[in-house]
């Protein structure tokens, strides 16, 4: 994200309305000519087309998914966040004109914009305003569009919100679950384009499942097409999509595997007043230098996707910042609040002043096994 994207909007501080976001969606798949390409060829467009993706970084936020396996229809998706109309407008010609342009065409493609939302109480109003969607590192995001029927909008304001009290009500009860809703009126065919992002996709389908139990689901006219989508560089993306000797995404180890290493931070840059986010194989992973021995485990809760490396660490455990979720540091299991589920754990080692994590399967360890000393 670039400099400009982390600042607030114009005005915010003043006073006045702060500036509300394009937000674009924009599904490309590869014709399959592109597979038959010469080696050489296939890498240098898919150079072409991260390099246009990198040089709009100043303008949006673009983050990319694949969609290889979950649709037939579509290979990957460029979820774009700006301020400008035209911004959206050129980067999609940018890419369109690279060496990839050819082999690309566009089967989905949803415009919004973000607004406050009319339904939520003046207290959440206050805590988020929803005119700036930030993003999460979710492992997966559900997208679809939106219409209502024309009989919703004739019910008066008081009825709406008592059935979308409901809705609210349901989607508290999956805090693991993150709901991004933009507004299309006027701008596309449909009126909400809606984004979930989560790292359980077993929660999201529990959720639309008791949604639909909803009276305000009897006013839905079309929800779909509903895109499945997972998170990755847009390099890997591509790679994704497969062709003779590209590269294709690792599979997990199997459990029997030996384990190498992966030396993921130096010894004196962890903190025995604060965890540290480490990445691990496109995983987040949370560090935390306790009494000697450095732990870690993964970073997101399991219960509502908190970050666990802004937590609290006490006797070996570390409680969540969200709702007081706590997880041992040594295996991950939960001990406290909320939280059912456990987090990896990863087996650590120390040598020479830096830490090092195995790169086979991260799993509950046993007590004890997940942190070691220094030493070590």
């Amino acid at each position: 994200m670039s400099e400009r994207q982390h600042a607030r909007p114009a005005g915010a501080e003043d006073g006045r309305p702060m500036r509300r976001q394009i937000v674009k969606f924009t599904f490309f798949k590869v014709d399959p000519a592109w597979r038959r390409l010469p080696p050489d060829e296939r890498a240098a467009a898919k150079d072409d087309l991260c390099a246009a993706v990198e040089a709009f970084g100043d303008r949006l936020l673009i983050k990319s998914y694949s969609t290889v396996g979950t649709r037939g229809d579509a290979d990957f998706l460029l979820w774009q966040i700006g301020d400008r109309l035209d911004d959206v407008q050129q980067f999609t010609s940018a890419l369109l004109s690279t060496a990839m342009g050819p082999y690309l065409s566009i089967p989905y493609s949803y415009l919004a914009m973000t607004r406050k939302s009319v339904y939520v109480s003046p207290e959440e109003e206050a805590r988020e305003t929803r005119l700036i969607i930030r993003p999460t590192d979710s492992r997966y995001l559900f997208v679809y569009p939106f219409v209502k029927t024309r009989p919703w909008y004739l019910l008066p304001l008081e009825k709406r919100q008592e059935l979308m009290n409901e809705h609210i009500r349901i989607g508290r009860k999956y805090p693991s679950v993150k709901l991004n809703t933009t507004y299309s009126f006027g701008l596309d065919d449909q009126e909400f384009v809606v984004a979930f992002e989560t790292d359980e996709p077993a929660d999201f389908l529990d959720l639309v499942m008791e949604l639909r139990e909803t009276e305000s689901s009897l006013y839905t006219l079309r929800d779909t097409p509903i895109f499945s989508c997972i998170a990755m560089p847009l390099r890997e993306a591509l790679d994704a999509v497969g062709a003779p000797g590209e590269a294709v995404p690792a599979v997990p180890a199997p459990a029997d595997a030996p384990a190498g290493w992966t030396r993921v931070a130096a010894l004196e840059d962890l903190s025995e007043a604060a965890g540290t986010v480490v990445y691990v194989r496109g995983q987040q992973v949370a560090l935390f230098r306790q009494g000697g021995r450095v732990y870690a485990i993964g970073n997101r809760c399991s219960h509502a996707n908190a970050s666990l490396a802004d937590g609290t660490v006490e006797d070996g455990a570390v409680t969540c910042p969200f709702h007081n979720s706590r997880f041992d540091l040594a295996t991950g299991q939960p001990t406290g609040g909320p939280a059912q589920r456990p987090v990896p754990a990863y087996r650590v080692k120390v040598e020479d002043g830096q830490v090092y994590l195995a790169t086979g399967r991260a799993e509950p360890a046993a007590a004890g096994a997940a942190g070691h000393g220094a030493g070590d």
